[in-house]
């Protein structure tokens, strides 16, 4: 088998169908990403089988685009990378067949790439290929996890949350105060106008030595602060454009508290002198900015991923490259992994 030296990535564990070509040195010579927002806003939330039927409309399309753009015909991929894990069943099925079907046509390695590791990856991609080793804190919608990585694909698991992640707050919370979906980058901008101290929700772990996450009891305390409590006769302020920003606010102050706060102790617990942050909530600036503060405080490297690849995309998918490199290859027969690594 000779060297190859284009990738060819695909990417479909949720609600983003995305294609990047990537050469062997890492460039990534195009990146191409369908959302589906228009399509799950209605519903507050993705809905399954909408996403995998709309992932089989756009895959050949994403495709097609991605090698256009990055100038380069099908008969020039060497490599066929595809994220397999976690995801939904659904959804990363249509990733996969497609993957299979293209290294089979073409006849070349197939390897399947794992959406949390890729999360890390980019961070790599970013700062070059002395990130490693570190810990890695990927925080998006699905996942909240934090790792001790050796290398790319030496990671192990240093603690994850045990109900909500972080993201999927952020969108919930979104939803209790009526900004629509995706509720992250929503509640962000909410938040900018109101006062992060005007309310003392909790903090869940933060001052506990086990590296783990819970945000399902931050959430009930948004809703009770902006709905009420059940049973309850005392009713709580109407709910104004003034204190829906202090909602906002404070509810982000207290989710960014908790992450950086288990970053530091993370770095303290492992005695890495590197931090690699990615994930979509990654993209939330009050919690790079309070990572920047917590790394130069301690005086380690912190390389958080660019923004552009903080929400899922195949570019980070670059991480096939390493295992192309180690010979990971994976048979045809390969199945989908399907769940939240929890």
């Amino acid at each position: 088998m000779s060297d190859a030296d284009l990738l060819l990535s695909l990417e479909s564990s949720c609600d983003e169908t995305a294609a990047a070509v990537i050469h062997r040195d890492r460039r990534v010579l195009s990146s191409v990403v369908a959302t589906q927002h228009d399509l799950h806003a209605r519903f507050g939330g993705v809905v399954p089988e909408i996403a995998s039927r709309a992932h089989v409309d756009r895959i050949l399309p994403v495709i097609d685009e991605a090698l256009r753009l990055a100038g380069v015909k099908l008969a020039d991929i060497g490599v066929v990378a595809v994220a397999t894990q976690p995801g939904l069943v659904g959804s990363l099925l249509v990733g996969l067949t497609a993957a299979k079907t293209l290294a089979l046509a073409l006849d070349v390695p197939l390897v399947t790439v794992n959406h949390v590791w890729a999360h890390l990856y980019a961070c790599r991609m970013a700062a070059g290929p002395e990130v490693f080793p570190a810990v890695g804190f990927v925080v998006s919608g699905g996942h909240t996890h934090l790792f001790d990585c050796l290398s790319p694909v030496e990671l192990t698991l240093l603690g994850a949350t045990i109900d909500d992640a972080a993201g999927e707050a952020f969108d919930k919370v979104a939803t209790v105060l009526g900004l629509g979906h995706p509720g992250g980058p929503l509640l962000e901008k909410l938040a900018m106008q109101g006062n992060p101290a005007a309310i003392a929700f909790p903090r869940t772990f933060l001052h506990d030595d086990r590296l783990q996450f819970s945000f399902s009891g931050l959430k009930t305390a948004v809703l009770y602060a902006a709905k009420g409590t059940p049973g309850s006769r005392e009713q709580p302020p109407p709910l104004t454009p003034e204190r829906a920003a202090d909602l906002a606010a404070s509810f982000q102050a207290a989710v960014v508290d908790v992450l950086v706060g288990k970053c530091e102790q993370a770095l303290q617990q492992t005695g890495r002198r590197t931090l690699c942050v990615g994930g979509g909530v990654a993209a939330n600036g009050v919690f790079r900015q309070q990572l920047a503060e917590m790394a130069n405080r301690r005086g380690v490297r912190l390389v958080i991923a660019p923004k552009d690849l903080c929400t899922d995309n195949a570019a980070m998918g670059a991480l096939g490259w390493e295992l192309y490199e180690r010979q990971f290859f994976a048979d045809l027969d390969c199945d989908v992994v399907p769940g939240l690594m929890r």
